[in-house]
């Protein structure tokens, strides 16, 4: 059977962020409708917790769509030249089980990502908001501001990173691109204090995100932190926001920005308000007042990652694009 290689060229190519946010919105309802199985991913860990492989298989009804994501997790990587997230989606043939298309699992991530937390703020921050905070200046840093960009008109740009220097590198290299003055702050606080719009792209274990700190009315996505041991916002930021994941059974389980709060006493399991699936149908509000402080929790989950997959798929075959290699799945007849 011929299967289709995508590289991360072939993705970044035909992925749009446009697009891709319209792909996230109808994959996450379909999750919420019940359309999807999705069960946890495992994970795999380096002896020295340094780095980790993880498994993340589903399936999703609409579009109809068998894989998985194998992806590789090394925090150390970032400020390095390699992504801190590399690996492979894989799509199989859902009549027959043959595989169909291997993809660049980096750009994948780096743009679906991005591209959910684009329908959260379509979906949950306020109209007028405009003003972002990014904490972070890497890769999901970068794809964050173009998904931005893309659902809000942005009037002013702030970014701040433990490290001065890819701070400047970011503003310097994103303000050509886009077209946008963006500041360095010297701080997570002075990033954020009057900001409307705040994205959490880091690799910190420990909060680097006050409650205290948060304007009225203010959106959060917070991306960066996907294990329960660690987390980007501090308990007061949580327990003040109404919350939204991905998926419920994810955040339950995996997510330490909501699991270490839960663990202090400090919100129970009833403070996740809904699924962002469920908020999109209509099913949930996202935002209740304009004065509320509103934050998405993103673990990213297999569907995300099946549905670009068949997005891309569709493009490249009406483009022409990629490479297709043999790769068996006919049934050997006997010698």
């Amino acid at each position: 059977m011929d299967v289709l290689i995508l590289s991360q060229d072939d993705v970044e190519r035909l992925l749009t962020m446009e697009a891709c946010i319209d792909v996230m919105t109808a994959a996450l309802k379909a999750t919420s409708r019940g359309d999807a199985v999705l069960p946890l991913r495992s994970m795999v860990w380096k002896p020295d917790k340094k780095g980790l492989l993880g498994l993340m298989p589903a399936y999703l009804d609409q579009p109809r769509s068998l894989g998985l994501k194998v992806v590789s997790v090394f925090p150390g990587n970032h400020g390095s030249e390699y992504d801190s997230h590399q690996g492979a989606v894989m799509l199989f043939d859902t009549e027959h089980g043959s595989p169909l298309a291997i993809l660049d699992a980096s750009s994948i991530t780096a743009i679906r990502t991005a591209a959910v937390s684009g329908a959260a703020t379509r979906a949950m921050a306020r109209e007028d908001a405009g003003d972002l905070a990014i904490l972070g200046a890497g890769v999901q840093a970068t794809t964050h501001l173009e998904a931005m960009k893309v659902v809000r008109p942005l009037r002013r740009v702030r970014v701040w990173s433990r490290n001065a220097e890819t701070a400047r590198r970011f503003a310097s290299t994103l303000a050509a691109r886009h077209g946008l003055a963006i500041e360095v702050m010297p701080s997570a606080q002075a990033a954020v204090e009057g900001a409307d719009l705040v994205c959490t792209t880091t690799a910190a274990r420990e909060p680097i995100l006050e409650g205290a700190w948060l304007a009225p009315g203010a959106h959060i996505n917070a991306v960066g932190a996907c294990f329960p041991a660690s987390r980007e916002l501090d308990t007061a930021a949580v327990k003040r926001a109404r919350l939204i994941v991905d998926r419920r059974e994810s955040a339950l389980n995996e997510a330490g920005d909501f699991l270490i709060p839960k663990k202090e006493g400090a919100i129970r399991d009833d403070h996740i308000a809904a699924e962002l699936g469920e908020v999109l149908l209509g099913w949930a509000p996202g935002r209740r007042t304009p004065e509320e402080v509103t934050l998405f929790k993103s673990l990213g989950i297999a569907v995300e990652d099946l549905a670009a997959a068949h997005y891309l798929i569709e493009q490249a075959k009406a483009r022409g694009v990629g490479t297709s290699v043999p790769l068996g799945g006919r049934r050997l007849a006997p010698a």
